[in-house]
């Protein structure tokens, strides 16, 4: 039974404040997880060492959740490569390495699909994971996630140190980051429609040509996966964790447009950066190792995603 296993487990989620984090401890609490942290980066600087040992010695966990990243668009790694390599580095290897030292039963780390190969055969398997360099927009961010792999994969090997590693594809629900400076597609184009709809402005302008496909995980399903997992796989193998469904950007914004009720054009920046041609996952090792698939349709998921952003506008900048 699910409550009784999580029932006397404490345990850490880095980043539990943050969009998937915050689902994350939902879901923990409601399988039974009475004591669950998700401490915040003013009481504990996972870039220190220091603040990693410190958290360590405070909670005393059974299990780490690793979901605290630095992360954003296709803008934003471009901007910052440097940062997205370094902080997400220095986050998530220190933090293995003393979860394993401090005898923590489990890590789950939580890396990123942007650790695949630029050219990946379709759908994206586990196995070609290795098979060359990522997208170069992401690349810096993607190969410090992907380290964790390597990571986890080792401390198994000498140690016998139970870490799992999963691969989220790109996520989109309520509580996102709308932030059109350091937000993800499915918030960006979500803002600009309504916004401009707002503004009776007759055009919105959208990076690239519309031709790459990408997939997107309802941030719920993610949260779902992320737990099951983290109660019933104990591999050393990397998961996919998707939906399953590719769609062009193109038709995305075509169906954000109808969602949200914009009147007006699409215009297609083509100087702008495409990223990854393609994108879309096999997702069959999740449902052969641990039971589990996506379950939120993906218009029924963007519906829901679009009436929270509707809800919560006053308290997003």
């Amino acid at each position: 039974m699910a409550d009784t296993f999580w029932q006397n487990k404490k345990v850490i989620v880095t980043g539990g404040a943050g969009f998937l984090g915050s689902f994350v401890v939902e879901k923990l609490k409601g399988r039974g997880a009475a004591d669950v942290f998700a401490p915040r980066s003013s009481q504990y600087d996972l870039q220190s060492q220091d603040g990693i040992a410190r958290m360590l010695r405070d909670l005393d966990a059974d299990m780490i959740v690793h979901l605290a990243a630095l992360a954003g668009g296709i803008g934003a790694n471009r901007a910052r490569p440097a940062e997205f390599f370094y902080n997400n580095l220095m986050m998530g290897v220190p933090l293995l390495h003393q979860a394993y030292e401090k005898g923590v039963e489990k890590f789950v780390a939580v890396g990123s699909i942007c650790s695949y190969p630029k050219f990946t055969p379709l759908p994206f398997k586990e196995e070609n994971l290795w098979d060359g360099y990522p997208e170069e927009t992401n690349a810096p961010y993607g190969l410090a996630k992907k380290m964790l792999l390597v990571q986890s994969q080792s401390y198994r090997q000498q140690y016998g140190y139970n870490s799992i590693y999963l691969m989220p594809v790109n996520l989109y629900g309520p509580r996102d980051n709308f932030d059109l400076e350091t937000s993800h597609v499915i918030p960006a184009l979500i803002r600009k429609a309504i916004e401009a709809g707002e503004r009776g402005e007759r055009e919105i302008p959208v990076w690239g040509d519309g031709s790459p496909t990408r997939e997107f995980l309802y941030v719920e399903d993610a949260a779902d996966g992320i737990v099951a997992a983290a109660e019933k796989y104990n591999g050393d193998q990397p998961v996919n964790l998707g939906s399953g469904q590719e769609i062009s950007i193109k038709n995305l914004v075509e169906m954000v447009v109808k969602l949200t009720d914009f009147k007006g054009e699409i215009v297609w920046q083509t100087d702008k950066p495409n990223g990854q041609p393609r994108r879309a996952l096999d997702v069959s090792r999740a449902k052969e190792l641990f039971g589990w698939s996506a379950q939120v349709p993906f218009e029924e998921g963007m519906r829901r995603t679009i009436q929270w952003f509707r809800e919560n506008r006053s308290k997003i900048r």
